[in-house]
């Protein structure tokens, strides 16, 4: 009957965790059985590039900076304008006019009804501020594109990484896996030597310990998958409440590990730097534009006047007496209380500011640069000594397995040798992810993220 029941609890056992590694696939394909999409790191790229909601809002902002433009440019063209006035005199205006006796006498003067249209046409010839315009339209526009190309480098930079961030969590989960199946066959192999009598029941305990870690670890890992696909479909601009898997091929993610660490490092390939740049032309048209601030606006005007008079309002439009005139508008400015002279010098200064600007960004670059180079290294390295530490820890652990099984050492070698299996399996993963998140940073620090424009 003891037997019996020790056969029992063995089998209660193992059903258990049968159910439980059950349980924890059925978790992870629960995204698999309710989609059919999976996407690979380019794909998920390409879908946050046509999707994201910054990066189409910074898109419909080069066009309303191209619209804008096109407002500022109309002065260029013919302005035409069409006004008029309908007045009733309740009491017509004196005037004084002297008699044929040379006495001054008063007299009303004009019609009650007046009505006066009046079509005013002028044409821009010269105007220093259509000329600002014209010379930074294209400046605007570059500046908004750029903008728009920092989006992208921020977009593949952070779907790269928690794309990698996702694939880690699934790898430990493999991981986990596979060393809560190995455990299980040590707890039922340490079971049955209970059973025999060739080993005491704190080995048996000590399995069982192993064992529940393993399912703990695995549980944690099981329960990570959610909120690293909800990052993932953030920085894509994937719906919520749609799914779909993940695909990476483990041989190009291998070749994706290599970096030149050689290339120098050319600030004008920094989005920031370009960015500069263009804020530092800007700048420049702007002290230009204050410096011919002096220039005379030039227009050439035509004007036309059909006034309408009449003392019957119901004639009023019978009679019409017009006008025109041609010519041109000259607008001077001769003192404008030094504000032309301080805004060149305003200018001047946040050109200055700009110039400081541009040392203090090289310095930020290159300590970002290095800083990067020093972490990819570093990560090369790990990675390099994990992987090492991984195919050595197999390997012991095997040797020590069998030597368990015959015999030769304790359980506690055993133990010992587990964990180190599955700490240099885990220390592997994430040394390979983090190999790759730091490469994105490298990359990055360079100016060499590469992005569909």
């Amino acid at each position: 009957m003891e037997n019996f029941f020790k056969g029992g609890k063995t089998t209660l056992i193992l059903f258990l965790i049968f159910v439980f590694l059950s349980f924890s696939n059925k978790t992870l394909s629960q995204n698999s059985s309710s989609n059919d999409t999976t996407l690979t790191l380019s794909q998920c790229i390409d879908y946050a590039l046509k999707h994201q909601p910054s990066l189409q809002q910074s898109l419909i902002n080069i066009d309303i900076t191209k619209t804008t433009n096109k407002i500022n440019l109309s002065g260029w063209l013919p302005q035409a304008y069409l006004t008029g006035t309908l007045t009733h005199y309740l009491e017509l205006p004196t005037v004084f006019i002297k008699n044929s006796s040379g006495q001054t006498v008063e007299q009303k003067s004009g019609v009650v009804n007046t009505a006066v249209p009046v079509l005013s046409v002028s044409q821009t010839i010269f105007n220093p501020s259509l000329l600002f315009a014209s010379r930074s339209a294209n400046l605007y526009v570059k500046q908004a594109e750029q903008v728009t190309d920092s989006t992208k480098i921020f977009l593949v930079s952070a779907v790269s990484k928690a794309f990698y961030s996702l694939l880690l969590t699934l790898e430990q989960i493999n991981v986990f896996k596979e060393d809560t199946a190995r455990l299980n066959k040590n707890l039922s192999d340490t079971y049955h030597q209970y059973v025999a009598g060739t080993v005491d029941e704190t080995d048996y305990d000590e399995a069982a310990i192993s064992l529940n870690n393993s399912k703990a670890q695995l549980k944690q890992a099981t329960e990570n998958i959610v909120p690293q696909y909800a990052i993932l479909k953030q920085v894509m601009g994937f719906a919520p409440e749609r799914q779909f898997n993940v695909s990476f091929d483990t041989l190009q993610m291998m070749n994706d590990i290599a970096f030149d660490t050689t290339r120098q490092l050319q600030y004008d390939n920094r989005i920031e730097f370009q960015q500069l740049q263009t804020t530092k032309r800007l700048q420049q048209e702007v002290t230009a534009y204050y410096r011919s601030a002096f220039l005379p606006t030039v227009s050439a005007v035509f004007n036309y006047t059909p006034e309408f008079q009449n003392n019957s309002f119901p004639s009023l439009f019978s009679s019409v007496y017009p006008s025109s005139y041609i010519g041109l508008s000259v607008s001077i400015p001769l003192f404008t209380g030094f504000a032309r002279l301080e805004n060149v010098h305003k200018s001047q200064l946040e050109e200055r500011v700009l110039y400081w600007g541009e040392v203090d960004l090289k310095s930020q670059i290159y300590t970002d640069y290095t800083t990067s180079l020093a972490n990819y290294k570093s990560n090369l390295y790990n990675y390099e000594i994990m992987k090492d530490n991984e195919d050595k820890a197999k390997k012991v652990y095997g040797i020590v397995s069998l030597q368990y099984a015959q015999g030769v050492v304790a359980y506690l070698n055993v133990i010992t040798a587990e964990s180190n299996l599955i700490t240099s399996e885990i220390g592997y993963v994430n040394a390979l992810f983090q190999l790759l998140s730091s490469k994105i940073d490298l990359e990055k620090s360079m100016g060499y993220i590469s992005y569909n424009r």
